[in-house]
């Protein structure tokens, strides 16, 4: 069957997401799409991507974040085995901690995101979170991406991870340290200071494994 011949403007959409996701490893959002091509109303990004799905270029999961994927081609997601669904429950703050009692529940449960299996190298008990502030810029997180963690209790010095602080009911993504009986919570942006705890009242809630970068 023929497929139904492509506008220039749903050419430059379909080359795009090509492009982004043999680049990223992972679709582009709606957003991303639109500054690409210079459309800024997404309900017109929308409509072409609806003509793409309808001439069999591509498919769409609606309930998921950035849940496009190639019909055909070298950059097509070619089955459910190589995609990996990750769900997105909340917001963590890469800034001075923010008060989130209880938990992030920023997010639906259901709300979830897809990237290639290949991306991670141990698919097992992995979340995603959306990074509010930019304490972590020169670790390459800004605000608005999407960091994906695994969940795990204990952290070596050195690595990124969410702690929840339990004195103060707050939350932070920053790089993790003990030293000489209390735990260092380092941000990477030299215009800010560090966060001194007491290990009782630091949890670790998981360590960063990847960034999902939002293009600017």
């Amino acid at each position: 069957m023929a497929k139904d011949k492509l506008s220039e403007r749903q050419s430059e959409i379909l080359n795009f997401i090509r492009t982004f996701q043999h680049e990223s490893g992972y679709p582009p959002t709606i957003r991303q799409i639109g500054e690409s091509v210079g459309i800024s109303s997404t309900s017109v990004v929308n409509y072409n991507l609806n003509k793409l799905e309808k001439g069999g270029y591509l498919t769409r999961d609606l309930k998921v974040s950035r849940g496009l994927r190639l019909a055909h081609g070298p950059d097509a997601l070619g089955g459910l085995g190589d995609v990996l669904r990750i769900p997105l429950v909340g917001r963590i703050f890469a800034s001075a901690p923010v008060p989130v009692p209880g938990a992030a529940t920023s997010f639906a449960p259901d709300e979830a995101i897809e990237i290639t299996r290949s991306l991670v190298k141990d698919p097992e008990n992995l979340f995603a979170l959306q990074v509010r502030g930019d304490s972590m810029i020169d670790a390459m997180v800004n605000d608005g991406d999407i960091v994906v963690m695994r969940r795990q209790e204990q952290a070596r010095n050195g690595e990124m991870v969410a702690v929840w602080l339990n004195e103060r009911e707050e939350t932070t993504l920053k790089h993790f340290f003990l030293e000489n009986g209390r735990v260092r919570l380092q941000p990477a942006n030299p215009t800010m200071g560090p966060i001194y705890a007491d290990p009782a009242n630091v949890r670790v809630q998981g360590k960063v494994v990847l960034v999902l970068r939002q293009m600017k």
